[in-house]
């Protein structure tokens, strides 16, 4: 049995790609039962997000279940079978063990070290559990990676220092406030970077957010998914004053945020701290508020200065996680050939005590008719070590015929053989 990984993903495919080899959930269920109908493949995970679409298997042989799996792709997808081999990494065996390992630690992604392919790769193989498509390898290799990427994150920095615009706006206001539960905030847009910054927001337990945006359709379908409240840019004046986080990301072309507003909102606030971040370029927020006591301003600049420091810092730890998946994916690997050597070794033991049942009981017969005991038991010897020994001895005459020399080799070593 060996272990198989093939898919695409934003290193490897375009947009374009990703997009047509991407598997919808709700025909996740037909999908891997269609995979499992290929000769071969016993076990499979398929995980798709919006950067990857990857195919994990048990096969009897990898070579051709790789090409079955990317000709099934092709076919599933609709996707010319020679551009799909342009776009695609495959992996079998210990490099499989390596490449799941990478993925969940975070290493594979388009964000270093982000923690949520984790998640969806946990989701995938729960998905497969549930429709039974996962069995004994598969089961073995997704825990190992899962153990794997935890002792990623426990034993270097990968996860600690914010990469990305969103998660270092809202990791900044940690050194502000203490406790990020008590504080109400005010995110100004409702694009994809504040959707994120909201996320991250609610992730360090944030409950009291207001949306504000041109539109207030747009405020209210964004608010609709974080449980926030939406309002309009001309209601900001009125909101500032209630707003602990401020941050800020539209495509205005003039600042939203004049250092009026938020002068009257320290007035009403007591002087209380306003931890505020810009993301926008041009500016949202007036460059003159950060001149106001009470007012911690950054901007997308600001922003970039942590997060260049932090990627060095998360490189520095991935170095430190890749030596940690390469030898625990030595050890996965040792304890595979293991495992199936035991199945072997059952196999062989289940073998050799049905054909003693065999014999004894054909000595027992004999015995219960009178036969001679002496003569029984040199029969019962006789006809078992026949047995024992009859396919060994057809398989070594046909080695030898067909000059596999190695068959000998072995065979000393099975059996113990004075090879002199």
């Amino acid at each position: 049995m060996s272990l198989l990984a093939i898919g695409i993903n934003h290193n490897t495919a375009s947009v374009e790609i990703r997009e047509k080899v991407s598997f919808a959930p709700e025909t996740m269920s037909e999908s891997l039962a269609s995979v499992l109908s290929i000769p071969g493949i016993d076990e499979t995970v398929i995980m798709s997000t919006c950067n990857r679409s990857e195919i994990y298997c048990a096969v009897h042989e990898a070579d051709k279940s790789t090409e079955a799996l990317i000709q099934w792709l092709a076919a599933h997808h609709n996707v010319e079978a020679d551009h799909l081999r342009q776009a695609i990494y495959i992996h079998s065996d210990k490099t499989a063990v390596e490449h799941l390992g990478r993925v969940a630690a975070g290493l594979d992604s388009m964000v270093l070290g982000e923690p949520q392919i984790l998640g969806q790769l946990k989701s995938a193989f729960a998905v497969a559990q549930e429709y039974d498509s996962v069995g004994r390898e598969l089961n073995h290799l997704f825990q190992h990676s899962f153990r794997i990427a935890k002792e990623v994150r426990t034993r270097t920095a990968i996860g600690e220092n914010a990469v990305s615009v969103a998660f270092a706006a809202v990791n900044l206001s940690t050194r502000i406030f203490d406790r990020l539960d008590k504080c109400k905030a005010l995110l100004v847009g409702a694009g994809e970077t504040i959707d994120l910054v909201a996320r991250h927001l609610i992730d360090k337990g944030v409950k009291d957010i207001t949306v504000a945006n041109r539109t207030l359709t747009r405020a209210q379908e964004l608010a609709s998914e974080f449980g926030a409240k939406a309002i309009l840019l001309s209601d900001i004046p009125d909101e500032m004053p209630n707003a602990d986080i401020v941050i800020t990301s539209t495509a205005s072309q003039l600042p939203i945020i004049g250092k009026g507003v938020v002068e009257r909102a320290l007035k009403k606030r007591r002087h209380k701290p306003i931890f505020m971040v810009d993301i926008a370029v041009p500016r949202d927020i007036e460059a003159e508020v950060g001149d106001l006591s009470d007012v911690y301003l950054y901007t997308v600049d600001d922003l970039k200065t942590v997060i260049e420091a932090n990627v060095r810092s998360r490189q520095k730890a991935a170095e430190e996680a890749r030596d940690i998946i390469a030898k625990s994916a030595d050890a996965f690997t040792l304890s595979l050939k293991e495992r199936q050597a035991a199945d072997m070794i059952r196999q062989l033991r289940t073998k050799g005590e049905d054909l003693k049942n065999l014999e004894l009981e054909k000595a027992r017969r004999a015995l219960a008719q009178g036969g001679d005991p002496e003569q029984v038991l040199e029969q019962l010897a006789r006809g078992l070590t026949n047995k024992l020994l009859h396919s060994p001895t057809v398989a070594l005459r046909k080695a030898h015929g067909e000059g596999e020399a190695e068959v000998s080799r072995w065979a000393s070593r099975l059996f113990d053989l004075d090879n002199s």
